[in-house]
């Protein structure tokens, strides 16, 4: 399911009325793309477990509700609501949903600096 949003006007969206938890796996909704990022409602029913995977773009998570625990380069980190976590382009990562979780993970180019 997409609620994906016209970019090219500002949009305000109330984050806990998409949230909808799925009997079992993954419920994914891309919320607004553009040029730059996309913004995506991950909804994961409990002890759900998302694989090691990396990704070629930066990444944000910002957990809403429920709990789990992010195993990022090797760290496990709890998951909670109000947690923020940047993961780097490439960084392995799997998370284990431990009861209904729901987060905004925000996927942007990798920013390459300039000396």
């Amino acid at each position: 399911m997409s609620s994906t949003i016209d970019t090219t006007t500002s949009a305000k969206i109330q984050l806990r009325e998409q949230i909808e938890y799925p009997n079992a796996g993954v419920l994914s909704k891309v919320l607004l793309k553009d040029n730059a990022c996309q913004y995506t409602l991950f909804c994961l029913a409990a002890n759900t477990e998302i694989a090691e995977h990396t990704s070629t773009y930066n990444a944000t998570i910002n957990v809403i509700e429920g709990k789990g625990i992010l195993n990022f380069e090797g760290q496990e980190i709890a998951l909670q609501p109000g947690v923020f976590i940047f993961m780097r382009a490439h960084a392995p990562h799997a998370l284990k949903a431990t009861e209904n979780l729901a987060f905004l993970l925000t996927l942007s180019e990798k920013i390459v600096q300039s000396n």
